[in-house]
């Protein structure tokens, strides 16, 4: 998907359709090795924790979460709750108007928190079910879900059949509309690849090690850097005065 995004986002550019372009821009990024290292040294000078997932890292979160190690996941994917994150936090770094894909619109957005027992029990279905429904509708794994299958029908023949094994063996979904198995596409919800050996410790920033990186190494604005490292410094006196819960905040 992202080698075809990136073709029509060269092809767009040439045409000079810059908001085409943009749009497929989006959608051919690709996080590279050093990024992944730089983000990671800079974390680790901020004094910010962080883990390395042996899979997909909303997995990893889900573990967490569901050890008690942590008290929420923050994705704007809703694959989260098929990791069984039991609580998920969306739009946490966005507020405002987004503009709506391939759209002329804007909605207004609001960090919101999503409870994953809560929903289960709203809609009458297990987290396997919910993953059922996913696989249908499409996820990650198998993109385009099942042709004429949306989420309301999804939602139906779960309910009606039980799982979706049970459906294909009705009849009422064609087994060829998966280009893999869609029983492997379960197992990796279901039976993630995670690991509990991580440390969830904070440490002291690094201010002068964070600017030595950043300005000297990376060529950021020295003026920049600092003005975010005031706020940093400011947000860490004030959780030292009262620590409070993410989940206050939308309480």
């Amino acid at each position: 998907m992202r080698e075809e995004a990136l073709i029509k986002y060269e092809e767009a550019l040439k045409a000079g359709r810059l908001e085409e372009a943009r749009k497929y821009a989006q959608q051919a990024a690709r996080l590279k090795d050093d990024m992944v290292e730089d983000a990671k040294r800079l974390l680790t000078l901020m004094g910010v924790p962080w883990v390395q997932a042996p899979s997909e890292g909303e997995a990893q979160a889900a573990h967490i979460v569901r050890r008690g190690d942590a008290d929420l996941c923050a994705s704007q994917d809703y694959d989260s709750l098929l990791f069984g994150a039991p609580s998920l936090v969306r739009n946490i770094t966005i507020s405002g108007r987004r503009k709506l894909p391939g759209r002329d619109e804007y909605v207004e957005v609001v960090p919101e928190i999503i409870e994953l027992e809560e929903l289960l029990r709203a809609l009458g279905i297990t987290r396997e079910q919910l993953v059922d429904i996913g696989v249908l509708v499409g996820t990650d794994y198998n993109p385009k879900g099942v042709k004429g299958i949306g989420p309301k029908r999804a939602y139906e023949l779960v309910r009606r059949y039980g799982s979706l094994e049970k459906a294909i063996e009705a009849g009422a979904v064609d087994i060829s509309a998966f280009p893999v198995d869609p029983g492997e596409i379960k197992r990796i919800f279901l039976e993630p690849d995670v690991t509990d050996d991580y440390v969830i410790e904070w440490a002291e920033p690094d201010e002068e090690g964070v600017k030595a990186f950043l300005c000297d190494e990376r060529d950021f604005s020295e003026e920049r850097v600092e003005k975010a490292l005031r706020r940093a410094r400011e947000g860490l006196r004030r959780a030292r005065k009262k620590v409070v819960r993410l989940t206050e905040f939308f309480g």
